[in-house]
């Protein structure tokens, strides 16, 4: 979680800083950062001392996945997102958005002038809807393989080529996906044999080892997509699903993000799109387990300004203007009925209290501010920010007695 110098910080982030700083020095402290430093091979600092020196484990860079409530839940900082130098999973059955998402990433490293690259394995690239989303296909890179030794063999030489040609020049990877890849043996051996699938395994185990180091101090994000095969051992407890390809995969991550879809967006009989569910279940840049929500439309990917409102007026972040909420706590159902209602009034008004000034406006005038105001924008987007970020505090300051424990998670990842 640490930030490069110069960075914005939180408060409390910034309260312990000045709390180091205040520490007298170890002087034994130094002298061993010294000495190792010093039998370095190959003459590179090697030991820190993290008050004075940028963390060589810092993230350079942010990469969107097109969804600020998601970005939110695995960076924990304002335009956060996807960290680059590190390896992403996106995992979950089908249709729930993996691929979908893998595009909106692309689409955001080239709006940063990066370079964007897709592995396909599955041959199902989709040029089209692509730069529906905001791919600029000409400077997409596509590449069909089949098999995981093609697949590190060239994001080895992908990373090899940038760094001898523009070390600084940010790239993203996308693998789409890891489970529809062979390995070699595989594709020389009969399906019947048994135990002919954990060659992939074992080649997925070794090239992780090399790849993590590799792109660590690198402008490069790598993305692996992967789908779920019910997990058959749990009965009834743990996972009901695992993600094929091996466990030694799962500890390279930094982040794994599970899709789940919990809805079906609908026009009158027509499904014109889904609502989809991310749970964070490993992240070492931020809080695990927090959970994102935000809306697919067939026709135009994810639509983040309604995540934005509906995570507004969940949180009671947005007030109707005629004082109509209850106090009462809705259940699931009662919760669906007054969404469906609201959405059907289009005139109803909402306020929103910001540092400028409470303003009141219907959905429809939310979004057109949004998109015009770029004042009005800045604001409620740090409005999201301060409620969504989680605040890191002593871990013997208080007792918290309004918890529960969930000894039989059946939803949790593998």
């Amino acid at each position: 979680m640490a930030k490069k110098n110069g960075e914005t910080t939180s408060t409390h982030v910034e309260h312990e800083a000045e709390k180091v700083q205040r520490v007298e020095r170890d002087e034994m402290a130094q002298l061993i950062r010294d000495a190792v430093n010093k039998a370095s091979k190959d003459g590179s600092i090697v030991a820190y001392d993290l008050s004075e020196h940028e963390d060589p484990s810092c993230i350079v860079d942010w990469i969107s996945t097109g969804s600020t409530t998601l970005d939110l839940a695995i960076s924990n900082r304002p335009h956060g997102g996807l960290p680059v130098g590190r390896m992403t999973e996106l995992n979950g059955l089908e249709g729930t958005g993996k691929s979908l998402i893998a595009a909106h990433v692309l689409a955001e490293t080239q709006k940063k002038d990066g370079i964007a690259i897709m592995i396909d394995t599955e041959s199902a690239a989709a040029p089209d809807f692509w730069q529906a989303v905001g791919v600029k296909i000409p400077n997409l890179v596509y590449i069909n393989l089949t098999t995981v030794e093609d697949i590190f063999n060239y994001i080895e030489h992908i990373i090899g080529t940038v760094r001898k040609a523009n070390k600084d020049k940010l790239v993203c990877i996308v693998v789409d996906s890891l489970a529809a890849a062979s390995s070699e043996k595989e594709l020389e051996t009969d399906h019947g044999v048994d135990g002919y699938n954990t060659s992939k395994a074992i080649v997925i185990s070794k090239a992780m080892r090399k790849i993590t180091n590799l792109i660590s101090q690198q402008r490069v994000l790598l993305v692996f997509t992967n789908q779920l095969r019910m997990n058959m051992s749990t009965f009834g407890f743990g996972d009901k699903f695992v993600v094929p390809g091996g466990k030694s995969k799962d500890f390279h991550y930094s982040v794994r993000v599970r899709l789940l879809v919990t809805g079906k967006i609908k026009k009158g009989d027509d499904i014109v799109g889904v609502e989809c569910e991310a749970r964070i279940t490993k992240n070492r840049l931020g809080p695990p387990q927090r959970r994102a929500y935000f809306n697919i439309f067939f026709d135009s990917g994810i639509q983040d300004l309604s995540s934005w409102w509906e995570y507004l007026k969940e949180n009671k972040l947005v007030d109707k203007a005629e004082k109509e909420k209850t106090k009462k706590k809705l259940t699931k159902e009662e919760k669906d009925a007054q969404k469906k209602k609201d959405r059907a009034d289009k005139s109803k008004v909402y306020e929103i209290e910001l540092p400028s000034g409470v303003v009141k406006l219907t959905t429809s005038q939310f979004v057109e501010k949004v998109n015009n105001d770029a004042a009005f924008k800045d604001e409620v987007y740090q409005l999201i920010c301060n409620d969504f970020i989680m605040k890191y505090r002593d871990p013997n300051s208080k007792i918290d007695e309004d918890v529960d424990v969930d000894t039989e998670d059946k939803t949790g990842d593998d």
